[in-house]
């Protein structure tokens, strides 16, 4: 059999408190007309906006209020290239840095949005190379600076869906983690668990291989430790490089892996109910981890049940730990953060079975270790409302 793998991520990375002083100097060679994205208080950026403006650049803004949709995303696109930008930058959480991928991945590339979704569009392949683009996180959570993907909302389709492209890695992800200091309690709870989803799935996914393992492995230790730390205590800035890492790890790690079921859901149901992605993860991951692990067992899997021991063993620090005592951890810490269940966003049995058929079709499903029937699917969303 031997070690086969391909990887791919962002063309260069830059990790540093106080490393957005770079930005202009980045900027450079890339033109003059920056389009920076920003998120719904633009004052955030208020600072790079100014030191572009000294150094000459001509900055237009472009808010994302909530997580983008296909008609935010067109406009934008449209706004962009009117305004006939050189580059692009996102400056803040994921759904800014995903809606900013996909401006510069649609200027250069015309048509209509629709021809280059996954699931409900053509998927077709971007034929231009997108533009310039600088990825700077205000966020410990998605990896959005590191993946080749947009995720982005279909109201008509209800459904959450991504558009992706190996061209459109970063040009440059600048991560801060000064700057993740101002999340409120709530967002570094949901964030983090996306972090550790995006690593824990990949880990033990169908087609993890030892390469993205070592990222894996290192990204769920610093949230062993810095995920409570950086919830009860905004302030701790060690806490808070340990999640920016972790969350560049979990996106270079989903960039190169294919996650599982509890991404499976989450598509589906992102864009079926106002829930926060991290939310969504924290919920079912207890869950699927639960049921992955019986499965996994009846199937005598050896090495996905040795996998899942050795998350177990991280997550606790307890080299003894058995493959469940990570089910437990993980439920632990999300009652820990205080992020409520799938029901208090209006989940119910009702939406079951319209759930299960959507999540079967996700491309994040392809990636779990085991094959999930309607019965076992409809298990998680059962203990996970």
């Amino acid at each position: 059999m031997g070690i086969n793998f391909e990887f791919a991520t962002a063309t260069q990375i830059i990790f540093g408190n106080g490393t957005v002083s770079k930005i202009p100097q980045l900027l450079q060679e890339m033109g003059k007309n920056i389009f920076l994205v920003t998120g719904k208080n633009p004052e955030r950026a208020k600072f790079l906006t100014e030191n572009l403006k000294a150094e000459g650049f001509t900055v237009i803004h472009f808010r994302i209020e909530k997580e983008p949709d296909t008609e935010m995303i067109s406009e934008g696109a449209k706004l962009a290239r009117e305004t006939a930008c050189d580059a692009v930058v996102g400056f803040g959480g994921g759904s800014v840095i995903d809606s900013a991928k996909a401006f510069a991945a649609l200027v250069p590339n015309k048509g209509n949005l629709l021809n280059y979704l996954e699931v409900i569009g053509k998927g077709k392949k971007l034929e231009e190379k997108p533009l310039p683009f600088i990825a700077i996180p205000t966020t410990a959570g998605t990896g959005a600076e590191v993946t080749k993907n947009a995720v982005i909302h279909s109201t008509e389709h209800n459904v959450k869906v991504s558009l992706r492209s190996p061209l459109m890695f970063p040009d440059v992800a600048v991560i801060d983690p000064e700057l993740t200091l101002s999340m409120p309690p709530e967002i570094t709870a949901t964030t983090g668990m996306d972090a550790l989803t995006h690593l824990l799935e990949t880990f033990v996914s169908n087609q993890a291989n030892p390469f993205i393992d070592m990222f894996c492995i290192e990204g769920m230790r610093r949230i062993s430790v810095s995920l409570k730390k950086a919830h009860e205590n905004g302030d701790d800035l060690k806490a808070r490089e340990d999640m920016a890492f972790a969350a560049m790890l979990g996106g270079i790690a989903l960039a190169n892996v294919k996650l599982g079921a509890v991404h499976g859901f989450a598509g589906p149901m992102g864009g079926m109910f106002p829930v926060p992605h991290g939310a969504v993860c924290a919920a079912l991951l207890p869950a699927v981890m639960e049921i992955n692990i019986r499965k996994v067992k009846e199937q005598k899997q050896i090495q996905t049940l040795e996998k899942y021991r050795k998350v177990a063993q991280i997550l606790t620090g307890n080299l003894n730990a058995k493959a469940e005592d990570g089910i437990q951890w993980t439920a632990e810490m999300v009652k820990a953060l205080r992020i409520p269940s799938l029901s208090a966003f209006g989940l119910s049995s009702s939406d079951f079975p319209d759930l299960v058929e959507k999540a079967k079709k996700a491309s994040s499903m392809k990636g779990n270790p085991v094959l999930l029937n309607n019965k076992q699917l409809t298990e998680v969303l059962e203990k996970s409302v």
